[in-house]
C-alpha cells in the first residue's frame, strides 16, 4: 500500500490555514514526512524518524523550492539509509563537514604562495640555526627567490622557475650562493610535501643543472715556525686593546670567530677555569665547554678592568652593547701584514687542529669534540654524551 497520501492542494491550504489562524500546521504525507508551516510564511520539510530508541528529524527543505515529489524522494532515500542502519543526520553532517574543510582548504591553498611556505619553513629552524645563518638564509630568500617567484603559489612552481633565478646568480660569478639557495629551495618543498601542499619536490630535478662550485678552505698558517712569527707579530699588535686580547686569546681556545667576538662575562667560570658557551650560540646548537689555560686566564684578567662592567668581552667602538663587526679581526690580521691567502680569523681552528693532530699526544676524538664538531654517527652521539 502506498505511503505517499499528501496532494499539492493539500499542502497550499495547510500553509493558507497557518496563515489565517496564527498557528503553526503540520500536514503529513507518510513514512513520516511532513510539512511544517509557520504563520509567519516558513514552509519546512521534515521527516520524523527513530535512531537508536530516539525520536529525531531530518530537514528535507524549503517548499515550494524542494516541490513535494522531490521531497519524497528525499524521504525514500533517507529511510534507506534507515534499513542499512545508517543515521540520516549522521550522513548529513559528514558531508556538511567535508564542504566545509574543501572550502577551508581552498582558501588556504590560495594562501600557499612560495613566500609564505617559505616563511613558515624558516621559522620552524630557529631552534637549530644561529642567528648569523638564519639572517643570512632570510636575506637570500628575499634578495633571490621572493622577488621573482614569491607570489606563485608552491604548487605551480616548476625546476625552471627556480633554474631562471640560479642561472642569474651563476652568471655573477657567485656559485656558492647558487648552490646554497638551490639547497634551501629543496628544503622548503620538502616541507610543503610534508605539510600535504605538494606531492613531489621539483627542486630535486636541479641537481647537476648549475656549474659546481670550487669550495676554498680558510686560509691558515699551520707550520710552527711561521705559527710563531704570527703570535709574536699578535703580541706587537699596536691596534685597539680589545682586538689585540681577542687576537691573542683566538689561538689559546679556537673557536669559531662569531662565538669569539659575541663572548659574553657571565659565560666564564674563572675558579674552575672553564668558558661554557650556550647552546644558542654555537653553530651546532649543542653547548660547549672551553678549558681555559693559565695563559687564557691571564689574557682575560687584562681584559676585565677594560670591558668587565659590561656584558661582552669585545664590544665595538661605537656602540658598547654590540661586539666587534665580523671583520675585525680579519683586518687586524692584514694590519700585521698577513694576507688573505694566508691567514685568516677562522684559521686559528685549522691551526689548532693540524698542530694537535701532529703531536699524536690528544686522540682525534678530542680534538673534534674541543672544536665543537658534532659525531657523524647519530647513534653512538646519542649514547656518547
Amino acid at each position: 500500500m502506498p505511503i505517499d497520501t499528501t496532494s499539492d492542494i493539500e499542502l497550499k491550504n495547510a500553509i493558507a490555514k497557518a496563515k489565517a489562524t496564527g498557528k503553526p500546521t503540520k500536514t503529513f504525507d507518510g513514512g513520516g514526512l511532513f510539512l511544517f508551516a509557520t504563520p509567519q510564511g516558513g514552509k519546512l520539510w521534515r521527516l520524523k524518524y527513530r535512531f537508536g530508541g530516539k525520536e529525531k528529524l531530518l530537514s528535507l527543505g524549503v517548499y515550494p523550492d524542494v516541490p513535494l515529489k522531490a521531497a519524497r524522494v528525499k524521504r525514500n532515500k533517507a529511510r534507506e539509509q534507515l534499513a542499512a542502519g545508517i543515521d540520516p543526520n549522521a550522513t548529513r553532517k559528514e558531508a556538511k563537514a567535508a564542504v566545509i574543510a574543501a572550502e577551508v582548504i581552498e582558501v588556504t591553498r590560495s594562501e600557499r604562495t612560495f613566500q609564505a611556505v617559505a616563511r613558515d619553513w624558516l621559522s620552524k629552524q630557529e631552534a637549530k640555526l644561529t642567528n648569523a645563518t638564519m639572517k643570512k638564509t632570510r636575506w637570500m630568500l628575499e634578495s633571490f627567490a621572493y622577488p621573482a617567484i614569491g607570489a606563485r603559489a608552491v604548487e605551480s612552481l616548476e625546476a625552471p622557475d627556480m633554474l631562471a633565478i640560479l642561472r642569474t646568480l651563476e652568471a655573477r660569478g657567485v656559485l656558492v650562493t647558487a648552490h646554497r639557495l638551490s639547497q634551501y629551495f629543496s628544503m622548503i618543498f620538502r616541507y610543503a610535501i610534508a605539510c600535504g601542499y605538494i606531492t613531489r619536490n621539483p627542486a630535486a630535478d636541479l641537481r647537476g643543472a648549475l656549474t659546481a662550485a670550487t669550495t676554498t678552505n680558510r686560509a691558515a698558517i699551520t707550520e710552527p715556525a711561521k705559527i710563531g712569527a704570527l703570535l709574536r707579530a699578535i703580541d706587537g699588535f699596536e691596534g685597539h686593546f680589545v682586538t689585540q686580547i681577542a687576537l691573542r686569546l683566538a689561538p689559546l681556545v679556537f673557536v669559531r670567530p662569531g662565538e669569539l667576538r659575541n663572548a659574553q662575562w657571565s659565560e666564564f667560570d674563572f675558579d674552575a677555569g672553564l668558558w661554557r658557551i650556550d647552546a644558542k650560540r654555537m653553530k651546532m646548537r649543542a653547548p660547549h665547554d672551553v678549558p681555559l689555560s693559565r695563559q687564557a686566564l691571564a689574557i682575560l684578567a687584562e681584559l676585565k678592568p677594560v670591558t668587565g662592567s659590561g656584558a661582552l668581552l669585545f664590544p665595538g667602538v661605537r656602540v658598547y652593547e654590540r661586539a666587534i663587526s665580523e671583520n675585525t679581526l680579519n683586518a687586524a690580521l692584514r694590519r700585521l701584514g698577513f694576507t688573505a691567502t694566508e691567514m685568516t680569523a677562522h684559521g686559528f681552528r685549522a691551526m689548532a687542529s693540524t698542530r694537535l693532530n701532529e703531536m699524536h699526544q690528544f686522540a682525534p676524538d678530542v680534538i673534534e669534540r674541543q672544536l665543537a664538531h658534532r659525531e657523524a654517527n647519530k647513534v653512538r652521539a646519542a649514547y656518547d654524551r
